[in-house]
């Protein structure tokens, strides 16, 4: 009887021979396919092929690889002898350490020296300098002071600038604060600044160089009274603008007033001069030598509403028909009030029902009242003001409702209704002051030709006719105009 282990025994013997007779029939079908005794011809060939092949390659690329290796040359070794220093430069002082600082508005000169880590026994020495004393102890926000202070040091030396031409080095040393004068080359130049007013008149003009000054004096001194700048603009008006610009070392460190200024506004050119007559402020006249300023302003408030017109009205508090001698205009508490016109102050205080008020006199008979302030400004009996001053703030002081201003004109006495009062006419220059003018502004002329000859002599030629007008042709023409009246 056979047992389980014999029937594995014949298994595993059976696939024993049958892994011998696999190998042997592989056997015979390779060795069938083998070349039988030496290499064909074919063989050869190949074989020949591949070593000259290699041998070539490993002949070439090292020539390559020397080939870009960059040939470095030995380098000599000249030594050279060196001139002895001078004693005096020998105990030269190290490097400069200089550290700016620009003033900030409320900044102390103690408050700056001792964030620079500077002793205040230090500051006292150089406050003992009387011109350094008057000059510091008068800084303004944006002023500049130089430090040269090596890190862990004492301070060596104090920049500042007295002027725009003049800059001041105070020394520190052991044996006391030295000053030093230094000259900087600053020139004076002046320029047309010209653009288009595009989607934004200040854009524009700040593209052209103006500063914000420039641009308040164009839309609140020379043209405010002609052209209405929230409305009458559009893309294509231009402007031109002449300045004295201020040049430091090759860089622009200040922009002047404006001295001349044209603005066309739909076809319609608007010009300008600034001028002082004698013992006057500056204004700006027409080139026929008319100011440009009115005599007063219909409105000393500005962005308020017209609530109440000169005329009999039922009064709001009193509740019966009353006479009302001025005009009434609503405004937020605290909207400050302007002065009509160039005056003196008459009055200044309390009054009945106007409460809070002030009185201005202009002069020929001609007094404007301002009510129901809500306080003052820093104005006096008897002060002179221009026209356009702030004299107060809108309030309700009085008998008021509401936060307004009650504005009356008065002409020896009697009330005008001050939105149809014929206005006087400013007076003109004359005699004199007329030719001083003109002698004035022909010179500025000539520097405008020069500057507008480069400017405008590719500019492409505007829609219209007068928008193509250059500033110099025309004042030109507005003063021959003058001359034939």
């Amino acid at each position: 009887m056979q047992t389980h282990g014999d029937g594995n025994r014949r298994k595993q013997r059976f696939r024993e021979r049958l892994d011998v007779l696999r190998e042997s029939a592989l056997h015979r079908h390779v060795t069938r396919h083998l070349p039988k005794g030496s290499w064909t011809r074919r063989q050869w060939i190949h074989a020949s092929l591949f070593t000259t092949i290699g041998i070539m390659v490993a002949t070439i690329v090292p020539g390559f690889s020397s080939a870009l290796q960059p040939q470095i040359k030995p380098l000599a070794t000249v030594p050279l002898a060196l001139p002895d220093l001078d004693a005096h430069k020998r105990l030269a002082s190290p490097a400069d350490n200089w550290q700016t600082v620009n003033v900030r508005p409320g900044q102390t000169l103690s408050a700056i020296f001792d964030d620079m880590g500077v002793p205040a026994t230090t500051l006292h020495r150089i406050l003992d300098n009387k011109d350094a004393a008057a000059t510091l102890r008068r800084l303004h926000p944006g002023d500049e002071l130089a430090f040269d202070l090596p890190e862990g040091g004492a301070l060596r030396a104090l920049r500042y600038d007295r002027d725009m031409a003049t800059r001041i080095q105070l020394d520190v040393t052991d044996q006391g604060v030295s000053e030093k004068l230094i000259k900087r080359d600053v020139s004076t130049r002046t320029a047309v600044l010209s653009g288009k007013v595009g989607s934004s008149l200040n854009r524009a003009a700040r593209k052209a160089g103006l500063t914000a000054a420039n641009i308040n004096a164009l839309t609140d001194d020379i043209f405010k009274y002609d052209i209405d700048f929230d409305s009458d603009l559009s893309a294509n008006d231009r402007f031109s603008v002449v300045v004295e610009q201020t040049w430091r070392e090759g860089q622009l460190v200040a922009t002047g007033p404006v001295q001349a200024a044209t603005f066309t506004v739909g076809g319609k050119l608007h010009s300008g001069f600034r001028f002082a007559r004698p013992g006057g402020q500056p204004e700006y006249f027409t080139a026929t030598g008319k100011p440009l300023k009115k005599s007063f302003i219909r409105m000393p408030i500005p962005y308020a509403r017209l609530s109440s017109r000169f005329g009999a009205r039922n009064h709001p508090i009193l509740g019966k028909m009353r006479m009302h001698k001025g005009v009434d205009y609503a405004a937020a508490t605290g909207t400050p009030i302007m002065a009509a016109g160039d005056a003196r102050v008459q009055f200044v205080g309390q009054q009945n029902g106007y409460g809070n008020v002030v009185i201005l006199d202009h002069g020929q008979g001609r007094t404007t009242l301002y009510g129901h302030m809500s306080r003052f400004s820093k104005i006096h009996r008897g002060d002179r003001i221009a026209q356009g001053t702030v004299i107060g703030y809108v309030g309700s002081t009085g008998m008021a409702t509401g936060p307004h201003l009650h504005y009356e004109f008065r002409v020896n006495g009697v009330h005008r209704n001050p939105l149809q009062v014929t206005l006087p006419p400013p007076e003109p220059l004359g005699g004199p002051v007329l030719a001083q003018f003109k002698t004035q502004t022909s010179s500025a002329l000539a520097r405008i030709r020069t500057v507008e000859s480069a400017i405008y002599a590719d500019a492409s030629p505007a829609p219209q006719a007068a928008a193509n007008t250059t500033l110099a042709k025309a004042l030109d023409a507005s003063r021959q105009r003058s001359s034939k009246q």
